[in-house]
């Protein structure tokens, strides 16, 4: 009878202890340093201490003779660091062939570069593909990128990994250099706050996403001008769905609230509030007050404030 590996991996994940109870037994990090002489011993050799709910198991007995040493010890390491070795696996299936050798490589890289233990889990979680990058081709030119073209100090690198980890799954040269020549040439000269707190935007693509969205808007009657700089303003407008935001929220601006072009232009913050839960009701109440509110004061301000604004607004 075989096992393949897609079945123990469902079962492997059903029997792992928590990730800390085993965190000091692992392979993955860079205390470990494997040298040649020891990669060529016998896998016993290599193993790390197994937890003794493992060693009990009859799934590991059975399955040590049906898989190889070291695709065991490879799902081992991705669940001690806390990341899901299906739904990784099933995002990148080149993580079968990656040798436990290279994932440790790109760990200790990482690591090199200020991210921490404890950050490894989310983002390979977010993206799988990281494990089985090239560290010259592929990661290495991403913390080029950021010291040279965003002037993000290394000491700040970690913060902005955090923040966008897709930042390492994506090309230098055909994504995030374009990215960022188009949004600098839009206006975007604040390179803190796209290293910071946009750097979805340079993740984001120029061609299907970016000039997309801003074609929208302007089709909703904005100048080009005008969208311009409702997106220096609310940098978000980039990263919303005209199906599942632009268009139902533009709608009941238009229809239900009665509002103008003007509105919009001066307060695109709009489009980032949910409709269902702060729009409609806030409206609505506004409505059976008898109440007219400023558009930014009726969604920014808090529960509290807000009833205390209509409260105190005097009705017509």
């Amino acid at each position: 009878m075989k096992i393949t590996e897609n079945e123990l991996i469902s079962q492997l994940h059903s029997i792992m202890p928590p990730p800390a109870t085993a965190l000091q037994s692992s392979l993955c990090f860079s205390s470990y340093k494997p040298s040649t002489s020891v990669l060529s011993q016998e896998p016993q050799n290599l193993s790390p201490a197994k937890p003794k709910a493992l060693q009990k198991n009859t799934l590991y007995t059975f399955t040590h003779t049906n898989i190889s040493h070291q695709f065991k010890e490879k799902i081992l390491c991705l669940e001690i660091m806390g990341v899901d070795s299906g739904k990784a696996l099933s995002l990148n299936p080149s993580l079968l062939k990656a040798s436990l050798h290279s994932i440790e490589a790109i760990i200790s890289f990482l690591q090199s570069k200020g991210i921490h233990q404890k950050d490894l889990a989310r983002i390979f979680g977010m993206c799988p593909k990281i494990l089985t990058s090239d560290i010259k081709t592929d990661l290495n030119p991403v913390f080029n990128f950021l010291y040279l073209d965003l002037k993000v100090p290394e000491h700040d690198f970690r913060k902005v990994i955090n923040k966008c980890p897709r930042l390492l799954v994506s090309s230098v040269k055909d994504q995030l250099k374009p990215a960022l020549f188009y949004l600098k040439r839009l206006g975007f000269k604040d390179l803190n706050a796209l290293a910071y707190q946009d750097a979805i935007l340079l993740v984001s693509s120029v061609e299907q996403t970016l000039i997309p969205k801003l074609d929208y808007l302007m089709s909703l009657g904005f100048s080009r001008s005008e969208v311009v700089g409702m997106v220096l303003r609310c940098p978000g407008l980039f990263t919303f769905s005209v199906e599942n935001n632009f268009k139902p929220k533009f709608e009941y601006f238009t229809i239900e609230m009665g509002g103008s072009l003007e509105d919009l232009k001066t307060f695109p913050q709009y489009f980032a509030f949910s409709l269902e839960k702060r729009i409609k009701p806030r409206h609505i109440e506004c409505v059976e007050s008898g109440v007219e509110v400023h558009l930014p004061q009726m969604l920014k301000s808090t529960d509290e404030e807000f009833k205390k604004l209509v409260l105190g607004v005097d009705k017509p």
